[in-house]
């Protein structure tokens, strides 16, 4: 299956999951190809939480981003009223959400994502959505 078919796959995956969630949401259509405009791939809200997404997946190998497509991803969100966040998922894996700020910057200026920092550090799908929170040892009191 040819990479762009699997991205779009995932990126139906993700709508699908966040309308089940509640959530109203729509696929930018090809997501800067079909427009001069640099749009995300995904935009969502409920009434509380707006997000403007960027989607990426990848079999196992970590996932780069060009600056310039993150910093268009923050212009729109900031203007439309959303928050941005950058939706990866590895093969095997669930969607984990990052803020742009909380990524790895390249020296050449581009974004990287690891498969083990997504597990460690990513917001989990019930997480963005509200279902759980997420808490540390050092969240109890012993």
């Amino acid at each position: 299956m040819s990479a762009s078919r699997k991205g779009n796959r995932r990126e139906r995956e993700l709508v699908n999951a966040l309308d089940e969630a509640g959530f109203a949401v729509m696929r930018a259509p090809a997501s800067g190809a079909a427009t001069d405009r640099e749009l995300p791939d995904v935009l969502a809200g409920n009434g509380d939480d707006f997000y403007a997404i960027e989607a990426k997946s990848s079999s196992g190998r970590p996932i780069y981003l060009e600056g310039e497509e993150v910093e268009a991803l923050v212009y729109f969100a900031r203007n439309f009223g959303a928050k941005p966040r950058i939706a990866v998922r590895f093969d095997r894996e669930d969607w984990y959400f990052f803020h742009p700020g909380d990524l790895y910057t390249t020296d050449k200026g581009s974004y990287r994502v690891k498969k083990e920092t997504a597990l460690a550090e990513g917001t989990d799908f019930d997480e963005l959505v509200g279902d759980t929170e997420r808490t540390s040892i050092g969240d109890f009191d012993g």
